[in-house]
C-alpha cells in the first residue's frame, strides 16, 4: 500500500492528465453518439450479430461477404447487456479508439524514451478528426486502428528487449489484427523493418539476431493459427474473392500496373490531408528536421504509414477513406515530437502554447462540426455523402422504423424493401422489427418494373408499405406502382430521403 501511494505521489500529474485525457475522451466519443444516422454497412454488421448470437451455426456469417469475424463475434457478446447492436457495435469502436489512444501514449513513450511524447501522442488521438468519426461508428476500422498501434508497440519491444513474452502477446496481437480485416497483415509484411532499430553494435549481436528470428516466428506461426480458426467455415475463400472486389490480384495488376496509381494517390492523399489536416501535416514534415535525434524510430513511423499507403494507391481497385485510417495512427508521434521539441526551445511557454494551440485550430474545428453538425463537417465529400448526405445513409430511418412499430400495434402490417443484400431498409427492419410478431417483411431483388401481386395481395387484407432509401436504380423501377407517400425524411443536407410508401390495393 506504501509503494502505490508513493507511486502515485511520485507520478501524480501524469496521472492527472491521465485522467483527464481519459474523460475528454469518453465525453468526446459518446456525446451525442447516436446522432449520425445508421449506414448501411452498420446496418448489416448489427444483423450480422443479431443472428450470431441466437444461432451459434452462423458464428462465421460475415465470411458470406468476405469479412473477417472478429468484430462481429465482439458485437454479439456485447448485445447481451446492450440490446441495440447498432448502439452496442459503435460502443465497440469507442473502446477500440480508448485502447489505441493508450497504445499511442506506449509507443510514443518507448520510440523516443519520452513519457511526454506519448501523453502528447495520445492528445493528438483525442482531437484527430479522423479518429472521432471513425470511433463513434460500428465499422471496422477504429478495432483495425487498435491492433496495429498495438503491434507496432509490441514489435518495437520485441526487437529491443528478445523477450518470449513479447513474442508470445505479439502473436494474440497480430492474429486479432488479422482476425479483424486483411489489412491487418501489413503488421506481419512489415516486421524485416524493425531491423533499422536492432541493436547491430552488440557484440553477441549474431545470437541476438538468430533469438529475434526465432522470436518473430513464434508471432507469426501463432498469428496464422488463429487465423485458421476461419477454415473451419465453408465461406473461409469468399475472403480472397472480396480482396479482389477491392484490390487488383497481382496477375490483373500487372496488366496495368501504374494506370490508375496516380489517380488513386491523389484521392487518397487528398482524403489524408483533409482528415490530418495541413498544420499537422507539416509537424509530421518537421519532426525530421527540427531534431536530428531518433532518426531510425522516426524511419519506422515513416515506413509503417508510407508502404501500406502507396500499396493502396498501387493496387487500390475500390477505395473509401476508411481504408488508410490505420495507417495515418502511426504519424500522430510524429508530429507529438515536433509539439514537444517545441515546448522545449521556445523559453516562453505562453508563446510555445499559443504556437501549439494555432496548430490544432483547425482539427478542432473539424471535430466540432463532426459532434455537432456532421453533414456540414469539413472531411472527404465520400464520407459525407455515404454516411449523412446520400442514400447510403440511414436519415429518418428511426422515426420510419418508430412509425411501423406504432402501425403494428393496431394490427398487422407488411414492410416491403428494395433489395436484399445490402439494402439499408432490409437490415434496419430485420434488426429493429424482426421479433415483432405482427410485422411482415419482405426485400424484393430483382425490382420489377410492375408491383409484385403478392403486394397487391397482402394489400388487401392488412396494410402494406414500402420502405425506400432512394437508391437511384431503383426509382424508375418503382414509379408505376400504386403507391401512396405516408412520410418522407431528407438525408442531411443532400437530395436523398427515406421514404415511406403505403400500397394502394385495387
Amino acid at each position: 500500500m506504501a509503494s502505490l501511494w508513493n507511486f502515485v505521489r511520485k507520478h501524480r500529474f501524469e496521472l492527472i492528465i491521465a485522467v483527464l485525457l481519459t474523460l475528454a475522451y469518453f465525453f468526446l466519443r459518446l456525446y451525442r453518439i447516436m446522432s449520425l444516422p445508421v449506414f448501411t454497412d452498420e446496418a448489416i454488421y448489427a444483423r450480422w450479430s443479431q443472428i450470431a448470437r441466437f444461432d451459434a451455426s452462423w458464428r462465421f456469417i460475415s465470411l458470406i461477404d468476405g469479412k473477417q469475424p472478429l468484430f462481429i463475434w465482439l458485437n454479439m457478446t456485447l448485445i447481451r447487456v446492450i440490446n441495440d447492436p447498432l448502439l452496442s457495435g459503435r460502443l465497440i469502436s469507442v473502446f477500440s479508439g480508448f485502447a489505441t489512444m493508450i497504445g499511442l501514449f506506449f509507443l510514443g513513450r518507448e520510440l523516443f524514451k519520452n513519457r511526454w511524447i506519448g501523453i502528447l501522442s495520445s492528445l493528438l488521438y483525442l482531437i484527430f478528426p479522423f479518429a472521432l468519426v471513425y470511433d463513434r461508428m460500428a465499422l471496422y476500422d477504429s478495432l483495425v486502428g487498435t491492433w496495429a498501434i498495438w503491434s507496432l508497440y509490441l514489435e518495437i519491444l520485441l526487437v529491443r528487449r528478445l523477450k518470449l513474452d513479447a513474442s508470445l502477446i505479439l502473436g494474440m496481437v497480430l492474429g486479432g489484427g488479422v482476425l479483424t480485416k486483411t489489412s491487418g497483415f501489413f503488421s506481419i509484411y512489415l516486421i524485416p523493418f524493425l531491423l533499422l532499430i536492432f541493436d547491430w553494435k552488440s557484440k553477441r549481436r549474431s545470437e541476438r539476431f538468430l533469438k529475434f528470428i526465432i522470436l518473430t516466428l513464434v508471432s507469426i506461426i501463432l498469428a496464422y493459427c488463429y487465423y485458421s480458426i476461419l477454415r473451419l467455415s465453408p465461406f473461409f475463400s469468399i475472403i480472397g474473392d472480396k480482396n479482389a472486389n477491392f484490390v487488383y490480384p497481382v496477375k490483373v495488376w500487372l496488366m496495368h500496373p501504374f494506370t490508375f496509381f496516380i489517380g488513386n494517390i491523389k484521392g487518397v492523399f487528398d482524403w489524408f490531408t483533409i482528415y490530418l489536416t495541413w498544420p499537422i501535416f507539416v509537424l509530421i514534415i518537421a519532426s525530421f528536421f527540427i531534431s536530428f535525434r531518433f532518426f531510425k524510430e522516426k524511419l519506422i513511423l515513416l515506413v509503417w504509414f508510407l508502404i501500406p499507403f502507396v500499396a493502396i494507391a498501387l493496387f487500390g481497385r475500390i477505395l473509401y477513406p476508411r481504408f488508410i485510417l490505420f495507417m495515418t495512427l502511426f504519424l500522430l508521434p510524429l508530429a507529438a515530437f515536433s509539439i514537444y521539441e517545441i515546448f522545449a526551445r521556445v523559453k516562453n511557454k505562453y508563446v510555445s502554447f499559443v504556437v501549439v494551440l494555432a496548430f490544432l485550430l483547425i482539427s478542432l474545428r473539424s471535430d466540432y462540426f463532426i459532434i455537432f453538425n456532421f453533414a456540414a463537417a469539413p472531411i472527404p465529400k465520400s464520407d459525407l455523402g455515404q454516411y449523412i448526405n446520400d442514400w447510403p445513409a440511414g436519415g429518418g430511418t428511426d422515426q420510419i422504423i418508430d412509425y411501423l412499430n406504432s402501425q403494428s400495434k393496431k394490427g398487422k402490417i407488411f414492410v416491403a424493401s428494395l433489395g436484399t443484400f445490402g439494402s439499408l431498409p432490409t437490415f434496419t427492419t430485420e434488426i429493429y422489427l424482426g421479433e415483432n410478431k405482427n410485422v411482415e417483411k419482405k426485400g424484393y431483388y430483382p425490382v420489377p418494373s410492375e408491383i409484385p401481386k403478392e403486394l397487391l395481395e397482402k394489400s388487401r387484407k392488412m396494410p402494406v408499405y414500402l420502405f425506400f432509401s432512394n437508391q437511384k436504380e431503383f426509382e424508375l423501377q418503382i414509379k408505376n406502382w400504386p403507391l401512396k407517400l405516408i412520410v418522407q425524411y431528407k438525408k442531411g443536407i443532400g437530395d436523398s430521403y427515406s421514404k415511406l410508401f403505403k400500397v394502394e390495393s385495387k
